[in-house]
Formats: C-alpha cells, structure tokens, sequence
C-alpha cells in the first residue's frame, strides 16, 4: 500500500483542490451549451470569439485573445476557420497595416441570434438550480481572483 504524500505536505484534499474544483464547476456549466453549440456545428472557442466580436465590434487579434480567454497560436487558427465559415472577417488596419481588425459577419450575427434564446435558457435553468445570489456573488469571487 502506497503512503500517501499528505502526510509529508499540508495540501488540500482533491475535494478542496480550487483548481479541481474549478474543472468540475466548468464540466457542470458547460455540458448543456457543449450540446447546444454541438447542434450548431461550432466549437465552444469559435461561440467565444463570435460572443466577443458581437459583443465589442471589430477588434485585434490579442483583444480578442484576452477577453475569449484564448492563446494567440489557437485563436489564429479559430479565425482561419471562422473566415472560411463566412462567420468572421478579417483586413488590415489602416493605421497599422502589420495589424488585423477581424469582424463578426452578418451570418455570424444570425448565429448568435438564432441561439440566444436556447443559451439564456440554459443561463436560466442554472440559476433556477443554483440561485442568482450564488451566481452573481461566484462571479464577484471569480473576477476578483482574475484581478489579483
């Protein structure tokens, strides 16, 4: 029988682990809207980027990157893929022509639209379970973790 190394370090157990418990509230969050993008036919990074885009207009690539939660190497990809799925496009900058504005399209637009009604609904029914307190005061602690 192997001697457990929590005797030799003070570390939380794994049902007190922030980062597990992390990955098991994601999975639990995101099982619904991986089913709902499934039917879609777009990743949950291509939903970001697109959630992003429609949310602050034409933007860079590292802004982007930042606010869809994103490495560079990844979102390039993301966007070659999303051009070619006339979702996205892409010119250069006209005060900086070594940068790109990449912009949601209107068939992008339409895609949101026409699944926003099903992901407020999945937004609904997890606050109907965990409540819009719980919710609103994880959020504060998450964005306050994300601060530091």
């Amino acid at each position: 029988m192997r001697k457990s190394t929590r005797q030799n370090a003070p570390i939380s157990p794994t049902d007190r682990s922030l980062p597990i418990a992390l990955l098991r509230a994601r999975e639990k969050v995101m099982g619904p809207i991986r089913e709902m993008l499934a039917k879609v036919g777009v990743t949950e990074q291509q939903w970001r980027v697109l959630r992003v885009l429609d949310e602050i207009g034409p933007s860079d690539a590292s802004e982007i990157a930042r606010r869809a939660c994103l490495l560079m190497p990844s979102l390039t990809r993301i966007i070659q893929t999303l051009c070619e799925n006339d979702l996205v496009t892409r010119k250069p900058d006209v005060a900086d022509r070594r940068r790109q504005i990449i912009e949601i399209t209107s068939t992008g637009r339409v895609l949101i639209a026409q699944n926003m009604a099903q992901s407020r609904q999945i937004a609904s029914d997890l606050e109907g379970r965990f409540g819009r307190q719980n919710i609103s005061q994880l959020l504060d602690l998450l964005n306050a973790l994300d601060e530091m």
